[in-house]
């Protein structure tokens, strides 16, 4: 559990209606097998001590009465085990009868939660034996102890910061007004809901969707734990399908009919990061709530869930297309409304040959085509340097003028070479100075040309080099409107691959091809026997690897431990961890360092959760210290 995972399980016992005693043994059974795995919370389902389906046997003293002796049985089984458990039972007080969930820890019985939403519609009587669940907990005597009953309980872990839990129990979820609501605005990160749902056509499908929608509209975990085989089938069928879902995403299921545990793990200072970070998560409701602590050793946990090694980019082909046709669309109407508003008919693009100038002018020609103008409007600016490849170079023509654009080229190694004599530059010198004075050169001949044809510069730099400083300032870091700011350098590629696939064009496609087979280079050094020999991922890391690690810094909130840890998993047999680690460090370094570059953005649209506008989600500092997160990069070593 050490950085806020902590493992749940979800797991259903092959029961035996009415009968406690042997359902209480497979529950134990259950047990060992979770805690084995290294489970810290453990959800079994509705009245799974006698099972869902007794009926009127509800009524019976003979069965209520046994009930209680197997909670106590299971509770001792929890003793000196490092877990919470809960488990559900039906339980008489006050003459009433409740449908229960039991949360046990330790040997002891830490509180009762009765259900709050009894249903009697459809398929469903259980207010014919089940009395609602009161809201402000009461004192209840069992196994000799005194513990509070009520909904309003919430279970406290004292040694894992975040993690917090709350209880409901079936119905609970399918309501307007369920209890999780007020759990998770009270503190709760994990809520777990002890259901005994039946499967008809369908159900699973929208049972799902509401497990996902409940996780991410309360920034909470999710354990749902239905019944399963063991009910009885005199007119339902239980299928056992477990969920655990985290902010809205689905972590594990289970295949129904198969009875068995899932696992997975929850990131709770996720969680907290995500609350912390929306301002309208809510207010925190009336009315008296229990907070029962408990402890948990702290651990590290074994992971269950995996980590994708390009968090930006979907795995599914499907999803993948769909999400870059949607982020093409961001880009193209952003841009769209620009040129509406200034009223402006022309675009000036600097073409290099690469993936970023590539996708710029692909997502202008888009723009272009929805105005209804002319593409020749587009006015693509080829500017050989002293790194210029004949490969590059070719490429960025051949790709205008099949785009039909139209293609000027202006060589600035001259006029850099006057510059260097201006400012007494040793052009044999291959320093910064000598590589961004081309940068700037082409930067103030894309302007000139821009104010010569009255259009706009667009920009083609990408968030990664952003979040790097990978770009000259006042250089290609500055246009009039930047449609790639807001997409990492992993996704560029899949975004061009996408364009290649469905334009229907196949001179188009070959040359998009070849870009994409190109490596990544600004090109601002000479070429050894005509290649490119300056290559940007030997120099700033690969971009794989950044684009991971601003992820889970921006998003996750990850600090610089958690994300080597995930970045390790992510990574494994790809990557050495020193590789890995060496990158690290020069990622925090570079993106404490760069911020001043990102201060004083031009405007760009933002297409996915992660952007580094300075007038949208990143307000940070120029100056500010990067040592709280060097610093423990450097004990990672």
């Amino acid at each position: 559990m050490k950085q806020g995972f902590v493992k749940v399980a979800a797991a259903t016992p092959r029961i035996k209606v009415a009968d406690p005693v042997y359902n209480g043994g497979v529950i134990c059974e259950k047990l060992e097998e979770a805690w084995g795995k290294g489970a810290k919370v453990i959800v079994f389902p509705e009245l799974c001590i006698t099972g869902y389906t007794c009926g009127d046997l509800f009524l019976q003293g003979l069965l209520l009465e046994e009930a209680s002796r197997q909670l106590l049985r299971i509770a001792e089984h929890t003793r000196g085990k490092d877990a919470l458990v809960m488990v559900g039972l039906p339980m008489e007080r006050d003459g009433r009868l409740y449908n229960v969930g039991a949360v046990l820890w330790n040997g002891e019985i830490l509180g009762l939660v009765p259900k709050a939403n009894i249903p009697s519609y459809a398929e469903f009587y259980e207010g014919r034996h089940f009395t609602a669940g009161n809201t402000a907990p009461v004192p209840f005597s069992i196994g000799g102890k005194t513990v509070p009953f009520g909904t309003n309980i919430l279970f406290d872990c004292e040694t894992v910061h975040g993690l917090t839990v709350g209880c409901e129990i079936c119905e609970d979820l399918w309501v307007a007004d369920a209890p999780a609501v007020n759990h998770a605005l009270k503190g709760a990160t994990i809520v777990a809901n002890l259901s005994a749902s039946n499967e008809t056509v369908g159900k699973d499908e929208y049972r799902e969707l509401l497990v996902k929608s409940v996780s991410a509209r309360l920034i909470c975990g999710y354990v749902y734990t239905s019944a399963g085989e063991g009910e009885s089938t005199q007119d339902l069928v239980f299928g056992g399908h477990n969920l655990i879902a985290e902010n809205g995403v689905i972590l594990a299921q289970i295949k129904k009919f198969t009875c068995e545990t899932i696992y997975s793990d929850i990131d709770v200072q996720k969680l907290l990061l995500e609350r912390r970070r929306m301002g309208t998560f809510g207010k925190e409701p009336e009315g008296a709530y229990v907070k029962v602590p408990f402890r948990l050793e702290v651990a590290e946990t074994v992971l269950e869930r995996s980590f994708g090694s390009m968090p930006f980019v979907p795995g599914d082909e499907e999803t993948r297309r769909r999400r870059c046709e949607e982020i093409l669309s961001i880009q193209s109407y952003g841009l769209k409304k620009r040129y509406e508003h200034t009223g402006l008919t022309t675009a000036v693009l600097g073409i290099s040959g690469g993936l970023d100038s590539t996708l710029a002018l692909l997502v202008t020609v888009r723009t272009f085509d929805m105005l209804g103008l002319d593409r020749k409007g587009i006015v693509t600016v080829t500017m050989p340097g002293f790194g210029t490849t004949d490969r590059t170079y070719e490429n960025a023509c051949q790709l205008a003028r099949t785009l039909g654009a139209a293609l000027e080229e202006v060589d600035i190694r001259q006029a850099v070479e006057v510059h260097f004599r201006d400012i007494g530059q040793d052009a044999d010198n291959h320093d910064v100075t000598y590589e961004n004075a081309q940068a700037r050169e082409r930067t103030q001949v894309l302007m000139d040309i821009a104010n010569h044809r009255n259009g706009l510069v667009i920009g083609t730099g990408d968030m990664s080099e952003l979040a790097l400083g990978w770009a000259t300032y006042n250089g290609d870091h500055m246009s009039m409107y930047g449609v790639n700011a807001g997409v990492p350098k992993t996704l560029v590629r899949h975004l061009v691959q996408y364009y290649a696939d469905t334009c229907n064009d196949s001179a188009l496609s070959a040359v998009l091809a070849d870009v994409l087979d190109t490596p990544v280079s600004p090109e601002l050094l000479p070429p050894v026997d005509g290649v490119i020999s300056q290559r940007t991922e030997d120099l700033v890391g690969p971009y794989e690897l950044h684009d991971f690690f601003l992820y889970y810094m921006l998003r996750c909130g990850y600090p610089p431990a958690k994300v080597y840890r995930v970045a390790k998993l992510a990574f494994q047999g790809q990557y050495e961890d020193g590789t890995i680690l060496k990158w690290l460090k020069a990622f925090y370094r570079r993106f404490f360092a760069q911020q001043f570059k990102r201060s004083c953005l031009p405007d760009g649209p933002k297409v996915g959760s992660v952007a580094l506008s300075p007038r949208g989600d990143l307000r940070m500092p120029s100056d500010a210290s990067a040592r709280l997160w060097l610093d423990e990069v450097e004990k990672l070593a």
